[in-house]
């Protein structure tokens, strides 16, 4: 098996480095594709400097599923790992992957966060919807048969959030098996300046309606699945309103985001279902561009 790497990173130069050193270490014969957005902390130059990187793809594009594609069109491996920038993996990272994808088309493993108080470990997560058993993944610890992620057309780049979900449906829609390995653990520390990220629930929204149309179509199990993703949501949001850790402006502001979100995701994800009737369901996957890349360093 040949292992590609691919590492999508946007201003996060000295993590990216750390994650780097781990992976050099625990799997040095793997190809290793940094995608990098575009950074204005000197990643570019790190990068170029390092002897362990094969190929450094320059995007100008945010998006992370944007990011992922430009790697997969990079890559050369015949199996095709992704890595977050921040993930330092662990040493038996390599073995959870090359025995994983001899059962599956797909393996992923734990994500343990250090914390102040202690570690927080991902576990799985498996689903059955419209009679269909969906394994979810972390997009950042995740590896793939190249022959899976082409069947798929890589991630949809209509989702800024949500992709990594996106493919675990459309992987059980096309018969695919996602298996758990927990030698395929990595690490990320707990960052203490890094304060409490906003969470856009607009696109949450969005994400979750465009995902569940497009793969689904709008059927009664979607809408109940939507409505009581937002009403749990709505009940804990109302929560924070009675405590005083938000106003009832908020709160309603809140509202109108979800609501604009999920219909405006459920139509997109109506038409993208109609524009591609195939099981791959990817109307704006990997073939569809060819102008990500703004510069590649290829070392090979």
């Amino acid at each position: 098996m040949h292992l590609s790497v691919v590492v999508p990173t946007l201003n996060g130069r000295d993590r990216l480095a750390a994650g780097l050193d781990a992976l050099a270490e625990a799997a040095p014969d793997a190809e290793v594709v940094v995608v990098n957005g575009p950074s204005a902390d000197g990643t570019t130059g790190m990068v170029r400097d390092r002897d362990d990187v094969d190929v450094l793809v320059e995007i100008s594009d945010r998006t992370l599923n944007v990011a992922r594609n430009a790697g997969i069109r990079a890559a050369s491996g015949d199996a095709i790992a992704f890595l977050r920038y921040d993930f330092a993996v662990e040493e038996r990272w390599l073995d959870g992957v090359t025995d994983g994808l001899e059962e599956a088309a797909a393996v992923t493993g734990p994500s343990h966060q250090t914390l102040r108080a202690g570690m927080t470990t991902e576990t799985l997560e498996r689903r059955t919807i419209c009679g269909r058993d969906v394994t979810y993944f972390n997009g950042g610890n995740v590896a793939f048969h190249r022959d899976a992620l082409e069947e798929l057309d890589g991630f949809d780049e209509y989702l800024l959030t949500g992709g990594a979900r996106d493919v675990a449906h459309r992987l059980a829609g096309v018969g695919e098996a996602v298996t758990w390995r927990p030698e395929m653990s990595v690490r990320t520390e707990y960052e203490a300046d890094g304060g409490v990220k906003e969470r856009d629930w607009g696109w949450k929204y969005r994400a979750l309606g465009y995902r569940l149309a497009k793969n689904y179509g709008f059927r009664p199990t979607v809408a109940r699945r939507t409505f009581k993703h937002a009403g749990t949501d709505a009940f804990s949001a109302a929560r924070d309103v009675i405590h005083g850790d938000a106003t009832p402006t908020g709160w309603f502001g809140t509202g109108k985001d979800v609501v604009g979100g999920m219909a405006t995701g459920i139509s997109d994800g109506l038409v993208a279902r109609a524009r591609d009737r195939t099981t791959t369901r990817n109307p704006h996957g990997c073939s569809k561009r060819t102008d990500r890349a703004v510069a590649t360093y290829d070392w090979r």
